[in-house]
């Protein structure tokens, strides 16, 4: 049950959302190989803020995941992909009892939002030789038809 609380919920526990969000930022800065040290230092923060962050006992404000966005370069629906109805249940909105709307940036079926593509894209970054890439390119494509 939501108490009001900053987001907290009536024991005294983060937000679900609040814990899905950490959790996807935690999920894009290691996909990044980012320690939480660097990415407090781009973003001017310390480790333990990064800390608080990811585990959801602190929110996240709407300009500091502006930020997040920039720096890890992904959207800010990244952020959001992949909750299950069980943490949208858990939006401040839905526990007062409203019905949760369908949304474009939670759509399950766009893979640019799956952990899996970010994961590919990120490999295929690293790839230096453009050889190298282009035939891996190749070869996904033909393992796609």
């Amino acid at each position: 049950m939501w108490s009001g609380n900053r987001g907290r919920n009536s024991d005294g526990s983060p937000n679900k959302i609040d814990a899905h969000v950490g959790k996807r930022l935690r999920l894009r800065r290691a996909m990044l190989g980012f320690s939480q040290e660097q990415l407090g230092a781009v973003a001017g923060l310390s480790f333990q803020q990064i800390q608080k962050y990811e585990r959801g006992t602190n929110r996240i404000s709407a300009s500091r995941l502006w930020d997040f966005s920039q720096i890890l370069r992904v959207p800010i629906s990244f952020f959001y992909a992949e909750m299950t109805d069980d943490v949208a249940a858990g939006s401040p909105r839905m526990l007062g009892g409203a019905e949760r709307e369908p949304s474009f940036s939670q759509r399950r079926d766009d893979p640019m939002l799956r952990e899996e593509t970010l994961l590919l894209i990120n490999a295929l970054e690293r790839i230096t030789d453009e050889d190298v890439r282009a035939s891996f390119v190749q070869m996904i494509k033909a393992l796609g038809k």
